[in-house]
């Protein structure tokens, strides 16, 4: 059976749960301020007041709270770790006060106001991920498997790095930069004039390899795929998937790290399709929310719906309304801005 949430008189609900009597006006309104002269400032006033500006980011924290929690119990627990221990790391760099000032120069009132909201934000996110893998068929996971993944290969590389400086112009870094590629190209030369190639790639891996954790070990990389390192070794990857077993690149590689020189070693065969299923759907799914931005948008407005949310307050209902809207058009303006530059 779906369960309704109905949000109305927040505001009410924060303040007159403190336990104190709070004075009432004539007509039956409780009063938060009172003046000399008997004058007061009443609750609907407040709510009438801050629901123009400051009501509907609340309000969406609280629903999303909720219905959160509701969605993963299971996750409450260690994303409220998740988030302490955040504070606690910002605590530590900026100093408890630092971080004070800066939380409140971006609306917070508080280091626990800035701890709950970050909290909420990772149930937020978790609920976006799982959207973005719902998404995913299993022909576009099957189609993946078919064109995408391969066995662990054994690789082994040579990485020459530039000797440059921050105090280098941009010519004399251009030149280091060309001086470490025409070695990287040397070297290659020397490996495919050699009669073992094998075994002058791990000499020459020892003696000039700027990679310390695997240069002594002639470059070895062991089994690796990719996602298994960092991206810079995905394309190393990418490039070794065109080798035969005991072949070394035909060009240098040219990654953030540097300039490579690779040699595939063996490859073990690839996992099954059901061993991979669930990889690929999480892969494909971020893939999908990083194409189109409106889904993390659409995945928190459906996940409300699911739950029934009815904001029975009229106004603060348009102003949900215009914002998911124009957060979906501030996106997708975005987006077309990217592609025409």
């Amino acid at each position: 059976m779906k369960k309704k949430i109905v949000i109305l008189g927040v505001c009410t609900l924060l303040l007159c749960g403190c336990g104190k009597t709070i004075p009432t006006l004539e007509n039956g309104e409780q009063a938060v301020v009172t003046f000399e002269n008997g004058d007061k400032i009443s609750v609907n006033d407040l709510y009438n007041t801050i629901k123009d500006s400051y009501a509907l980011q609340t309000l969406i924290q609280m629903i999303d709270q909720h219905i959160l929690e509701l969605e993963y119990p299971d996750e409450i627990e260690s994303k409220k770790e998740t988030a302490e221990s955040t504070i606690k790391a910002m605590e530590e760099n900026y100093g408890k006060d630092t971080l004070l000032q800066m939380l409140q120069s971006y609306g917070y009132a508080s280091i626990e106001a800035y701890q709950q909201s970050y909290y909420v934000n990772t149930l937020q996110n978790q609920a976006i991920i799982d959207y973005g893998k719902q998404q995913v068929t299993d022909k576009e996971i099957e189609k993946y498997y078919n064109e995408n993944v391969i066995g662990d290969i054994e690789l082994s590389h040579i990485l020459i790095t530039a000797d440059t400086t921050t105090d280098m112009t941009d010519e004399q870094k251009t030149e280091a930069e060309n001086k470490a590629k025409e070695q990287a190209e040397n070297l290659i030369k020397e490996i495919n004039n050699s009669e073992n190639k094998k075994e002058k790639f791990e000499e020459l891996a020892k003696q000039y390899s700027k990679d310390d954790s695997t240069k002594e070990n002639g470059g070895n990389l062991g089994y690796i795929n990719i996602g298994t390192l960092s991206t810079a070794y995905d394309e190393l990857i990418e490039a070794a998937k065109d080798l035969k077993d005991g072949e070394i690149s035909t060009k240098v590689l040219t990654t953030e790290l540097g300039y490579h020189i690779i040699y595939r070693n063996s490859q073990k065969e690839k996992a099954s399709l059901d061993d991979t299923r669930e990889s690929i759907r999480e892969k494909l799914g971020e893939k999908k929310l990083e194409n189109d931005g409106t889904m993390s948008i659409t995945a928190l407005t459906e996940l409300r719906k699911k739950y029934g949310v009815e904001i029975v307050d009229s106004e603060i209902q348009k102003q949900y309304g215009n914002y998911i809207s124009n957060s979906i058009a501030a996106i997708e303006n975005q987006s077309q801005s990217s592609s025409t530059n």
